[in-house]
């Protein structure tokens, strides 16, 4: 079988699996940028010529223009392709073994900096302080609540409706459809009841002649179309910068900062990496336990267990 012919039984095998469509765009992404290099016949290339060498040549050259994320992400695609391969009975074997991948990097919590960075930056956008051509604090707030008290990712903002939020006075959830087609719900405060709100009662100002549905997508572009994913990063990249607050951002964390930092305040505020699962969403236990180390509750108690600070105490307050 061609190599091209299998990559299609592959996807067409994982259907039931009811992968996301940003999942399957990025299996077909790296199945293709593979492919292309494999050689000047790749489309004629047999599975059986997939050799540990063919692999190894063609992740060398995808390494030179590719960062270790991406290298990764793709080692693990044809990882699953070949394996499926194998059991198909088009293989006697996965080359992937043969093949040099990068160390998975450690999973490093990137929360705003400063104790106090988060109020700081919900205060200026509800003062209006990005000044954009056309401000819409009423946006901004609700973007940076949901990411600081709900923890969501851009996609997940973007696929949020108005009856995301249900249930009764004071006991709302935001349901939420997630990575990996995972569904959760989140407890909300009546706050976030009323956010919304204002930022719903700003929309039918903004575009008297456009009908909202409880359906319809409700984070909108200044067009009244739903946002973007580059339209919701630069927002919150805005709000940063004219918060005066951009050099607490770390490097590459942009949006996701805020989901870092309310798992991370979770984790110091006493939640168990179970509970901070199930509000992230998290496919793995590990990753929520990760927020819990970074807190170094648990570093900094045995640290001053050390019977030495008892001395220094007496020494400077006897």
């Amino acid at each position: 079988m061609k190599v091209l012919e299998a990559q299609a039984a592959f996807f067409a095998a994982r259907r039931p699996r009811k992968d996301s469509p940003h999942t399957t765009a990025a299996y077909r992404r790296d199945l293709a940028g593979i492919t292309a290099l494999l050689g000047a016949d790749a489309e004629s290339l047999e599975v059986t010529e997939l050799t540990a060498q063919v692999l190894r040549d063609a992740f060398g050259a995808f390494a030179d223009t590719h960062a270790k994320s991406s290298v990764l992400r793709a080692w693990s695609t044809w990882n699953q392709f070949l394996t499926f391969c194998v059991s198909d009975g088009l293989l006697t074997g996965n080359p992937m073994g043969a093949v040099a991948r990068p160390k998975t990097p450690p999973l490093s919590p990137k929360p705003l900096r400063g104790e106090d960075t988060p109020e700081k930056l919900l205060k200026a956008a509800a003062d209006g302080a990005r000044r954009a051509r056309d401000p819409w604090p009423e946006r901004d707030v609700l973007v940076i609540a949901l990411g600081l008290v709900a923890g969501l990712r851009s996609a997940e903002m973007r696929t949020l409706t108005a009856d995301s939020l249900a249930g009764r006075p004071g006991e709302m959830r935001l349901h939420i459809h997630g990575k990996g087609s995972r569904d959760r719900s989140i407890p909300v405060e009546p706050i976030m009841e009323k956010i919304i709100a204002t930022y719903v009662e700003s929309c039918a100002r903004r575009f008297p002649r456009k009908r909202f549905g409880r359906s319809g997508k409700l984070l909108l572009d200044r067009d009244g179309q739903p946002i973007g994913r580059g339209g919701l990063e630069y927002l919150v990249k805005s709000c940063y910068r004219w918060a005066g607050l951009h050099d607490r951002v770390p490097v590459g964390a942009n949006l996701h900062a805020l989901r870092h930092t309310f798992a991370t305040r979770l984790a110091e505020d006493g939640a168990t990496a179970s509970e901070i699962m199930a509000l992230l969403g998290h496919a793995s236990l590990a990753t929520s336990q990760n927020y819990i180390e970074a807190t170094g509750r648990e570093q900094r108690s045995a640290a001053a267990s050390n019977r030495t600070y008892r001395t220094l105490d007496q020494m400077v307050d006897p």
